[in-house]
């Protein structure tokens, strides 16, 4: 019998060490710096006007946890080279990522660009830091809790299916028979990690993910393939990316908890446009007319309430003694 976090995490380490990209039109998924490039754009002038705030320091980590293929990375690099020169020479560019497979194409993408790789953040460098992280926080793996009959029990594994046992976790006592409660130990454990080290060593992180903005009841674990849901997560481990919504409100109590400010969630369509992601797409389609049809319905894709914009949520821990970061002020 095996707990559901310990199944998704060998599942998960699986999928991505195969030698087939994941990511694209003729992968799984494709996530948003690959439906357009001004996402990775304006999120590298996140990164050199939160630095601005930091007091320009020199070096400065730029990190990316789960970095894909590296497009975001490649994209905000170009746009920071053009726009923040300064900025550009100060960071010194961290991937966390375990996949060999990515870490090769991510080597051919971003090539001397990258100062190092890492397996999880306890072996980043001392230091100020800016760390960006899209759809990472919801491939880590999650427990699961059913209410029956007046209390908690979790979800573990046998042979291919879901048995049930006792909870020893403390949960939520008012719950209505059935009621399914999600719990991201893992996510949770990077929110503490990286809010301890910012508030004492300084910078900023930003997540884009999806998920509610509360935390609440609800099932969401889903396998992901051939750009098809509605699959069973449980079966042919590895076949599939095992995804969860992320518990946003968790995450931002546990920075809390730890001494980093968090601001949001937000909804990504507000956070993106704010930043200037529509102006961007719209500059990019001039200079490119055969292809403004596509580069404009790529970006509203990203911020349309009925495209991405709403259902995906953007998180940034952060250094308390920092102003509000930008995108998160409403002014």
């Amino acid at each position: 019998m095996e707990r559901l976090d310990h199944f998704m995490a060998r599942a998960i380490a699986a999928y991505y060490a195969r030698p087939a990209s994941p990511f694209g039109r003729a992968g799984d998924f494709t996530t948003a710096p690959e439906i357009s490039q001004a996402f990775g754009e304006v999120l590298g002038g996140w990164a050199a006007v939160t630095w601005e705030m930091m007091g320009r320091p020199d070096p400065v980590l730029l990190v990316e946890v789960g970095p894909g293929r590296g497009t975001l990375m490649a994209d905000a690099l170009r746009a920071v080279s053009e726009v923040a020169a300064p900025f550009r020479a100060a960071l010194r560019l961290h991937l966390v990522e375990t996949s060999p497979t990515l870490r090769d194409q991510q080597r051919r993408m971003l090539g001397d660009a990258v100062a190092a790789w890492h397996d999880d953040l306890s072996t980043l460098p001392a230091g100020p830091m800016l760390l960006i992280g899209n759809e990472f926080l919801d491939a880590l793996p999650i427990r699961q809790f059913i209410r029956r009959e007046g209390a908690w029990r979790e979800r573990f594994l046998a042979e291919g299916r879901f048995v049930e046992q006792p909870a020893e976790m403390t949960l939520p006592t008012e719950a209505p028979e059935g009621a399914v409660q999600e719990v991201g130990e893992a996510a949770q454990a990077v929110a503490a990690q990286l809010a301890r080290r910012l508030a004492t060593q300084g910078g900023a992180a930003l997540f884009l993910d999806y998920g509610p903005a509360e935390s609440g009841f609800g099932e969401s674990l889903q396998a992901v393939r051939g750009q098809a849901t509605g699959l069973d997560p449980l079966a042919e481990p590895g076949s599939a990316d095992l995804t969860a919504h992320v518990d946003f409100a968790a995450l931002a109590r546990t920075a809390r908890a730890a001494g980093a400010a968090a601001l949001g969630p937000l909804p990504q369509g507000l956070f993106l446009q704010r930043l200037g992601l529509m102006t961007r797409a719209a500059m990019l389609a001039r200079s490119r007319p055969r292809l403004a049809g596509e580069i404009l319905s790529g970006a509203e894709r990203l911020v349309a309430a009925e495209g991405m914009g709403r259902l995906f949520k953007a998180l940034a821990l952060c250094d308390p003694r920092l102003p509000t970061l930008p995108g998160f002020d409403p002014a």
